[in-house]
């Protein structure tokens, strides 16, 4: 699998180029994205990047909304997508995601599975936790509207927070940091 032809040089922002506007390949844009959400492992981008490619084949070749097909791409890989009661899988999915950099994200319990912890939080709370820890260890959590009660987002690298803003406007995805939950 290879990534879509075009010039992804490394600038210090996993390959993001810049110069991408309204006229790029969604191919491309994706592909971007793909690369600022697996910072440092390219071989699960490139990995995300078939099965989003496959979903677009199975969808005809052409989707106006590419998150959709990103979410089961990357999901409990490089991304979350829980639904809004369900706090218990939302620490898991997290602490999932924060592990592949060896990070532990501290919930404020000895044990966040317990079932008073649970019923005492939601999610939006839960997730400017989690965005708060992971600005301390260099990344942002990020989260994108759903238009559903679902919530669902990914992490990248905090210095990747303009280029991850500019490039999920140029995807059509509204996404804004895990702080201020949708």
């Amino acid at each position: 699998m290879n990534a879509p032809d075009d010039d992804y040089d490394d600038d210090g922002l996993n390959g993001y180029d810049h110069d991408l506007d309204d006229e790029a390949a969604p191919e491309a844009l994706v592909w971007q994205l793909l690369l600022m959400i697996n910072p440092g492992d390219e071989e699960s981008a490139l990995q995300q990047f078939a099965d989003y490619r496959e979903a677009l084949a199975e969808a005809g070749g052409e989707t106006d909304e590419p998150v959709w097909l990103l979410r089961d791409a990357i999901d409990w890989k490089a991304g979350f997508y829980v639904d809004a009661e369900d706090a218990a899988s939302f620490i898991d999915s997290l602490n999932e995601l924060a592990a592949r950099w060896n990070l532990r994200i501290d919930w404020g319990s000895d044990d966040p599975g317990d079932e008073d912890f649970l019923a005492g939080t939601d999610i939006p709370e839960l997730m400017a936790l989690a965005h708060d820890r992971l600005r301390e260890h260099g990344y942002t959590l990020w989260t994108w509207n759903t238009g559903t009660d679902a919530h669902a987002g990914w992490i990248a690298l905090r210095r990747d927070d303009e280029a991850m803003q500019a490039l999920s406007t140029l995807l059509g995805i509204e996404a804004r940091p895990g702080s201020d939950a949708f």
